[in-house]
């Protein structure tokens, strides 16, 4: 081969390794972006998205955990758990001022204390946890509250949303105790009325929560606000219920983890998402609220006024957010495991 020709290779393989690297290894939450703007990234950016998807905190905490901060540069953590992974020291500090976006977020939403100053986590989307009853099959007005789930007459016919903290907060709050409890002997309560419940559970599920109640196999349970917009689409039927002891709430935030091998391109995927006109995309077809100023500046009023995706301030006011409990972690767990396997 002649040099020239030889030269011409070399330097288009280079070229194609360089933007081979040029990518984002991003795993989110099942069903938790809009689905055109993984490819809108990639066409403005010419970086590639790895996309993957977890059911639960858990899952994702696990397996992030086993491979030291590795393998990802976007994780998509609630609340409780951002504080966790900080002291973990499975994230890193995140750079603030490659974030052009970052002041069109409300400023009630930063700050808190599991991440002060929001060095290590940028809120993306939070919402709501309570009850779905179809309509047609239920009177909503007879569903008041998480206690009423525990009734026989839902014997084998309740959908439970497949993740621990929110199952507990639904038996917590229905013993008058907080959702982020250290307390051995209130997370005995409230496991040992979770047994009781259990004989009305039909299906645990994290992956798609609307489906079941579209499908018909239930009519009653616990709901994602985001999942019963999306439900809505499809069956205005179903209905969602702020339960009268509380609400759970929580905030999902873009967090790099420690071990991020694209740590440009994460800031670069952080500031997308960040956008007012992606934000819009998001609420419209996801339905989960946004702490985006800007993006309610583009709403219209039928998201705005929706009082699922925005609730009202007495439903947030009895409601509580997720928060880490530390050491209590591990009785959690341990309850967990037991409820599920049926013990």
């Amino acid at each position: 081969m002649k040099l020239p020709s030889l030269l011409a290779t070399l330097l288009v393989a280079a070229a194609t390794s360089l933007y081979a690297e040029e990518k984002v290894v991003v795993y989110n939450w099942a069903e938790y972006i809009s689905e055109d703007s993984l490819a809108a990234f990639t066409q403005e950016t010419g970086i590639k998205v790895e996309y993957s998807t977890y059911d639960n905190n858990e899952t994702m905490y696990s397996k992030l955990k086993l491979q030291q901060g590795k393998g990802y540069d976007i994780v998509v953590p609630s609340t409780y758990l951002v504080s966790k992974m900080r002291a973990e020291g499975l994230l890193q500090e995140i750079d603030h001022k490659k974030l052009t976006n970052l002041p069109n977020l409300s400023i009630s939403l930063m700050n808190k204390d599991y991440d002060p100053g929001n060095k290590y986590s940028i809120p993306y989307l939070w919402g709501s946890t309570g009850i779905a009853v179809n309509s047609k099959e239920i009177d909503p007005a007879t569903i008041k509250g998480w206690a009423d789930l525990w009734d026989s007459k839902w014997q084998g016919k309740l959908l439970l949303i497949d993740d621990l903290r929110e199952v507990f907060h639904m038996a917590l709050k229905k013993n008058g105790y907080s959702t982020n409890t250290t307390n051995p002997d209130e997370l005995k309560t409230a496991y040992e009325d979770l047994q009781k419940l259990m004989p009305n559970v039909r299906v645990f599920n994290a992956d798609s929560p609307r489906q079941p109640y579209l499908s018909g196999d239930v009519n009653l349970g616990m709901i994602w606000s985001g999942e019963l917009i999306m439900a809505q689409q499809e069956n205005p039927d179903i209905q969602y219920i702020f339960p009268q002891e509380g609400a759970g709430f929580w905030v999902d935030s873009f967090s790099i983890p420690a071990g991020a091998e694209n740590v440009e391109n994460a800031h670069k995927f952080i500031d997308y998402m960040l956008r007012a006109d992606v934000g819009k995309k998001v609420v419209e077809e996801l339905g989960y609220s946004t702490p985006n100023g800007e993006v309610r500046n583009l709403l219209d009023g039928k998201y705005l006024n929706n009082k699922v995706i925005f609730p009202p301030a007495e439903a947030v006011d009895k409601g509580e957010f997720q928060k880490d409990v530390g050491e209590a972690m591990k009785l959690y767990n341990e309850y967990w495991e037991k409820l599920k396997a049926g013990k």
